[in-house]
C-alpha cells in the first residue's frame, strides 16, 4: 500500500525482490537508475490513489548513466494490464526499447488520463523487433513478452475488460486488469474491493436495513475495508473507523476499545487529552502556571497532577525573566474536566472576578494533596463568585477558602454533596459575610434548589428546583410552544428529534427520544420512524432496499425487480425501465447463431481428433515393440478402491477447513440399502488447480493402500466435479483437543497406551515404505478413549524400491515438529518421522502444550543446532524423557526405530505409574465417550439411530456379535 519509488540504483544491484509485487495503490516512479531490466513481471494493477506530480500513475525517466553504457533497456511489466487512475510518462531513457510499441490506452482506464500518457521514442536504433506472434506490441523480443490486450479488443457490449473478442467474453464489471471468466470470482484484480476472492463494489456494511423493523441493524456478516480487501478483523496495529481499517483516528474522533476491538468514536465536544500537571512529567520542575508553560495546557481535558496559581506565575517572575500571564490565556482551562491532584489558587488577575475558566471542571481527584487540601482559594480580594458550575465531585482532601473579602455564594453550597467520604471537611472563613451578600443582592436564582449555587443566574445552580435544560434551570419545558419543542424526561427537558414536525400550540410534538416517538413526521415516515427521505439503495441483508413515498408521505417498498428506485409499487414504476422486447429478441437470435457456430466448430474438432487417433494407431502398429523394463521386484498393490456416487453421500456439518479443502461430517447410505454409516467427507476446493487434484488423488492412493487398526481407513472416493475422499468418522475429534479438554481425567495408563498405538501405526507405515512428513497430535484422531488412529496423509510420500529418502519441493511445512535435516535440506526419511513422533509424545505429556511456544519459527533451526530441545514435561520421569531426547538426535541414524519405540512404550505401559507421575492417578477414570464437546456437537447435528460403524459394514462380524458402537441391526451381505 502506498507508492513504489525506485531511484538512484546502480547497474549491478539485485532487484529480484520486486518480482513479488502484484499491486501498487499509489504511483510507480522509476528514475535516475542504471540497471538494465525492471523485474516487475507480476505487477498487474496500479491504482493511482496518489499521483506523481498530480498527473502520472507510472513515471519512468532518466534511467541511464551519462558517461557509460549502463541504463534501462527493457521494462519487465508484461502482466501490467490496468492503471485505474492517472497517466503514464516514459521518456528520456537512452537505451530503453519496446516501450513505444505498447498500447498504453488499453492499460489506462480513465479517458482523460490519455492526455497525460506520453511515451516518446526512448531507445537507440539498435532495438530489435517484437516477435511475430505479438502483432507489433510487446515488452521484449520473445513470444513470452507479448502485450495482453484486455480492453481495446473487447466487444462493444462490454463495459470494462474482457478475455476474448466476443460478447460472451466480457469480464464482470468489478474486474480490473482482466479476467479468466465472466464471474466476479474470475478477476485478476478488483476494481474496488476483494471479498474472499469475489470482486465487489463495497464490503458488507456494518449496518444493514431491516425492512421488518424499518431500522438499520448491526450486520453479523460485516467486514472492514483494508486497502482493496474486505477483512473480518483489522490488523492489530490498525483501528476501525466506521467500516474501514485506519492507522489513526481523525482529529474529531477518539480511540476506544469495545468488545476487544479498537475503534474511532466521534467526540461529543472536544476529544479527550491528558496533560501533565505542575510538578509532574514534563512540568516536574515547574512551581506554578506561568506564561512559559501555559500553552502546554491547550485542549487538555484531564490534568494528571495539580494546577497551581502563584503570584510569580500570574504577575511574572523578573528573576527568571518570565512575563506576566495575559488574562485571556487563562481561557485555555475551559476544556479541563478533571484534575487528578489538587487546585491551588493563591493569585489571580485583578480584572477577573470569578473562576469561570473552570466552568467545565467536573472532578477534583485529590490523589495528591497540598497539606491535606484538594481545593485552596486564598486572599483573592477581587473574586465575587466561584462559578464552578460543572463541579460534581471532590474525591479526597479538604476545602480551604479564606480571606477572600468580596466572595459571596460560598455559604449556599452544599459541600457535603460533593464529597466522597464523610471525613472530608471545609475550612471557610473571613470571606464576605452572608448577610452583606444578601443586602447587595448577591443571592441564588429562584430556580435553584436548596443545594445552593456557585454564582448569579439560573446556570450556576448545583441542582434545579423544577426542570433542567442543558446546564440551565428553567420553570417548564417547551412541550406546547417555543421555537424548539421538547419532552420531559423526569426533571430534564430533552429536545425532540429533528425529524419531528413542530405541532401547533396545545399539541405535543414528541413523547420520547428518537425519530419513532414523533406525533407527526417533518419529512417522511418509514414504518414507525420519521426519516429525511425514503430508503434509496440502502444495503439490506441480501440486497439493496428501494422505497417510494405515497401521497401521505409514507414509505413503501418498490417492486423487487427495481434496481434504481421507483415512483410507485408496480414494475412499470421502476426508474430506468425501458421496453426490453427488441433487446430480448436480438439476444435470442444472436444466441441461436452462436450455438450453431459452436456446434459446427465442435463437429470439425471431433472429426480432426478422430483422424489424428487413426494416424497415431497406424504409426504405432508399424513400429517395433518396446523391450520390457528390468523388473523391480516390488509386489503389486492389490488394494481395492471403492468409487461412490454423490447421491450416496449427505453432508451434515463442517468439521474444519484448510488451504486445499474442507472436511464435513456426513452420512454414507450405500446404493440400494437402508444402512446409514457416519463418515468424514474431505472435499477439494473448487478454486484449486490441477496440481492440487493430483496431490488429492495421491492421498487417496496412499490411504486406500493402508489397512491397520491405528490408521484412518479410506472408505471410498467420489469423482464429482469437486473430488471427495470419504473416510471413517472419528467421533471424538483430534487427540490434541481431546487431551486438552480432558486433562484432569487422563491417567498414566491411557497416555502410554496412546504412545504404543501411535508407534505401531508408524511402524506399519515404515514397513510399507511410507514417510508421513506431518505427524503431530493434531493429526491423530480419537475413535474411542482407548483407540486412536493416525490420519492426514496429505504430505505423505511412498519411497520407491531402492530409495532411502524423499526430497520435497517448496511449500509450507510444520517447522516446530520437523527434524533439522528436513528444515535445511527438505530431506524426509522414516527417521525424520521419529523426530516428529517425539514432539507428538511431548504434546501428549503436556496435555496439549505448544512446542517452542513464543519462539519465532525462523529461530528454530539455530536453536536446535545449539543443542536446545523441548523441556521435560512435569509428569514424565527421566526414563520417558530420555526416549523423547533420543528421538531428537541430530544424527538420524542414532534415533530409535518405530519398532523399538513400540516395544519400549509397551514395557512402560505394563507399570504406568512407575514412569508417569500424575496426581490422583489411581483415582482417575477414563473420560466418558459422551463427555467430548466434539462428540456432543456430532450428536446435536444428526440423530444416530440406525447408524452403523464403517468397520462393521466393511468387515464381516463373526458369530453375529452385535456391533460395539451404534444400534445393532440385521447384517447385510458381507461380500459387498
Amino acid at each position: 500500500m502506498g507508492n513504489l519509488e525506485i531511484t538512484s540504483i546502480e547497474h549491478n544491484r539485485d532487484l529480484s525482490f520486486l518480482r513479488s509485487i502484484r499491486e501498487v495503490t499509489g504511483y510507480v516512479l522509476v528514475a535516475l537508475n542504471q540497471f538494465e531490466y525492471l523485474p516487475l513481471e507480476n505487477l498487474r494493477i496500479v491504482r493511482g490513489t496518489k499521483l506523481y506530480e498530480e498527473r502520472y500513475a507510472l513515471a519512468i525517466f532518466l534511467n541511464y548513466r551519462k558517461d557509460g553504457n549502463f541504463g534501462l533497456r527493457e521494462l519487465g511489466l508484461r502482466n501490467l494490464t490496468e492503471i485505474l487512475n492517472g497517466g503514464v510518462y516514459v521518456g528520456q531513457n537512452k537505451f530503453l526499447c519496446f516501450a513505444d510499441t505498447i498500447h498504453w490506452q488499453d492499460i489506462v482506464r480513465n479517458p482523460w488520463a490519455s492526455n497525460f500518457t506520453l511515451v516518446p521514442t526512448n531507445g537507440s536504433s539498435g532495438c530489435g523487433r517484437c516477435h511475430k506472434s505479438c502483432t507489433g506490441r510487446c515488452w521484449g523480443p520473445t513470444e513470452n513478452h507479448c502485450q495482453t490486450l484486455t480492453k481495446t479488443v473487447c466487444a462493444e457490449q462490454c463495459d470494462g475488460r474482457c478475455y476474448g473478442p466476443y460478447v460472451s467474453d466480457c469480464c464482470h464489471r468489478e474486474c480490473a486488469g482482466g479476467c479468466s471468466g465472466p464471474k466476479d470470482t474470475d478477476c485478476f484484480a478488483c476494481m474496488n474491493f476483494n471479498d474472499s476472492g469475489a470482486c465487489v463494489t463495497q464490503c458488507p456494511q456494518t449496518f444493514v436495513y431491516n425492512p421488518t423493523t424499518f431500522q438499520l441493524e448491526h450486520n453479523h456478516n460485516a467486514k472492514y475495508t483494508y486497502g482493496a480487501f474486505c477483512v473480518k478483523k483489522c490488523p492489530h496495529n490498525f483501528v476501525v473507523d466506521s467500516s474501514s481499517c485506519v492507522r489513526a483516528c481523525p482529529s474529531s474522533k477518539m480511540e476506544v476499545e469495545e468488545n476487544g476491538i479498537k475503534m474511532c468514536k466521534p467526540c461529543t465536544d472536544i476529544c479527550p487529552k491528558a496533560c501533565d500537571g505542575i510538578g509532574t512529567g514534563s512540568l516536574v520542575s515547574a512551581q506554578t502556571v506561568d506564561s512559559s508553560n501555559i500553552d502546554k495546557f491547550v485542549n487538555c481535558t484531564k490534568i494528571n497532577g495539580n494546577l497551581i496559581f502563584l503570584v510569580t506565575g500570574i504577575h511574572g517572575d523578573p528573576y527568571h525573566t518570565i512575563a506576566a500571564i495575559n488574562p485571556e490565556k487563562l481561557n485555555i482551562f475551559q476544556t479541563v474536566r478533571e484534575i487528578t491532584g489538587y487546585l491551588n489558587i493563591q493569585s489571580w488577575p485583578e480584572n477577573m472576578t470569578d473562576f469561570r475558566v473552570f466552568s467545565n471542571l467536573v472532578t477534583i481527584g485529590g490523589r495528591a494533596l497540598y497539606s491535606g487540601l484538594s481545593l485552596l482559594i486564598l486572599k483573592q480580594q477581587g473574586i465575587t463568585s466561584l462559578q464552578f458550575q460543572s463541579l460534581k465531585q471532590i474525591s479526597a482532601g479538604n476545602i480551604y477558602i479564606t480571606d477572600n473579602s468580596n466572595l459571596c455564594y460560598y455559604h449556599t453550597v452544599n459541600w457535603s454533596s460533593l464529597f466522597s467520604t464523610p471525613s472530608q471537611k471545609t475550612v471557610i472563613h473571613r470571606n464576605k459575610r452572608a448577610e452583606n451578600c444578601t443586602a447587595d443582592g448577591m443571592v441564588c436564582n429562584e430556580l435553584c434548589s436548596s443545594d445552593g449555587c456557585w454564582g448569579p443566574g439560573p446556570d450556576q445552580c448545583l441542582s434545579c428546583k423544577r426542570f433542567l435544560r442543558g446546564r440551565t434551570c428553567i420553570d417548564s419545558c417547551n412541550l406546547y410552544d417555543g421555537e424548539f419543542r421538547e419532552f420531559a424526561n423526569g426533571s430534564v427537558c430533552v429536545e425532540c428529534d429533528p425529524q419531528c414536525e413542530k405541532m401547533e400550540e396545545n399539541m405535543i410534538t414528541c413523547y420520547g427520544p428518537g425519530p419513532d416517538h414523533c406525533t407527526k413526521c417533518f419529512h417522511f415516515k418509514d414504518g414507525p420512524n420519521c426519516v429525511e427521505k425514503c430508503p434509496d439503495g440502502l444495503q439490506g441483508a441480501n440486497s439493496f432496499i428501494f422505497k417510494y413515498a405515497d401521497e401521505d408521505r409514507e414509505c413503501h417498498p418498490c417492486h423487487p425487480n427495481c434496481t434504481q428506485g421507483c415512483i410507485g409499487p408496480h414494475l412499470e414504476d421502476c426508474i430506468g425501465l425501458m421496453d426490453r422486447t427488441p433487446l430480448i429478441a436480438a439476444g435470442v437470435i444472436g444466441g441461436l447463431f452462436i450455438i450453431v457456430i459452436m456446434g459446427l466448430t465442435f463437429a470439425v474438432y471431433v472429426r480432426r481428433k478422430s483422424i489424428k487417433k487413426k494416424r497415431a494407431l497406424r504409426r504405432f502398429l508399424e513400429t517395433e515393440l518396446v523391450e520390457p523394463l528390468t523388473p523391480s521386484g516390488t509386489a503389486p498393490n492389490q488394494a481395492q478402491l471403492r468409487i461412490l456416487k454423490e447421491t450416496e453421500l449427505k453432508r451434515v456439518k463442517v468439521l474444519g477447513s484448510g488451504a486445499f479443502g474442507t472436511v464435513y461430517k456426513g452420512i454414507w447410505v450405500p446404493e440400494g440399502e437402508t444402512v446409514k454409516i457416519p463418515v468424514a467427507i474431505k472435499i477439494l476446493n473448487e478454486t484449486t488447480g490441477p496440481k492440487a487434484n493430483v496431490e488429492f488423488m495421491d492421498e487417496a492412493l496412499i490411504m486406500a493402500s493402508m489397512d491397520h487398526p491405528h490408521l484412518v481407513r479410506l472408505l471410498g472416493v467420489c469423482l464429482s466435479p469437486t473430488i471427495q475422499l470419504v473416510t471413517q468418522l472419528m467421533p471424538h475429534g483430534c487427540l490434541l483437543d481431546y487431551v486438552h479438554e480432558h486433562k484432569d481425567n487422563i491417567g498414566s495408563q491411557l497416555l502410554l497406551n496412546w504412545c504404543v498405538q501411535i508407534a505401531k501405526g508408524m511402524m506399519y507405515l515404515e514397513e510399507r515404505r511410507l514417510v508421513h512428513r506431518d505427524l503431530a497430535a493434531r493429526n491423530v484422531l480419537v475413535k474411542s478413549p482407548n483407540h486412536v488412529k493416525i490420519t492426514d496423509f496429505g504430505l505423505a510420500r511412498l519411497l520407491e524400491g531402492d530409495e532411502k529418502e524423499y526430497n520435497a519441493d517448496g511449500g509450507k511445512m510444520p517447522i516446530k515438529w520437523m527434524a533439522l535435516e528436513c528444515i535445511h535440506y527438505r530431506k524426509f526419511t522414516h527417521q525424520s518421522d521419529v523426530w516428529s513422533y517425539g514432539v507428538t509424545i511431548w504434546e501428549l505429556m503436556t496435555f496439549g502444550g505448544k512446542p517452542y511456544d513464543g519462539i519465532p519459527t525462523r529461530e528454530i533451526p539455530d536453536l536446535l543446532e545449539k543443542g536446545e530441545r523441548l523441556p521435560q514435561p512435569p509428569i514424565c520421569t527421566i526414563d520417558v524423557y530420555m526416549v523423547m531426547v533420543k528421538c531428537w538426535m541430530i544424527d538420524a541414524d542414532s534415533r530409535p526405530k518405530f519398532k523399538e519405540l513400540a516395544a519400549e512404550f509397551s514395557r512402560m505401559a505394563r507399570d504406568p505409574q512407575r514412569y508417569l507421575v500424575i496426581q490422583g492417578d489411581d483415582r482417575m477414570k477414563l473420560p466418558s465417550p459422551n463427555d467430548s464437546k466434539f462428540f456432543q456437537n456430532l450428536l446435536d447435528e444428526e440423530d444416530l439411530e440406525d447408524m452403523m460403524d464403517a468397520e462393521e459394514y466393511l468387515v464381516p462380524q463373526a458369530f453375529n456379535i452385535p456391533p460395539p458402537i451404534y444400534t445393532s441391526r440385521t447384517r447385510i451381505d458381507s461380500n459387498r
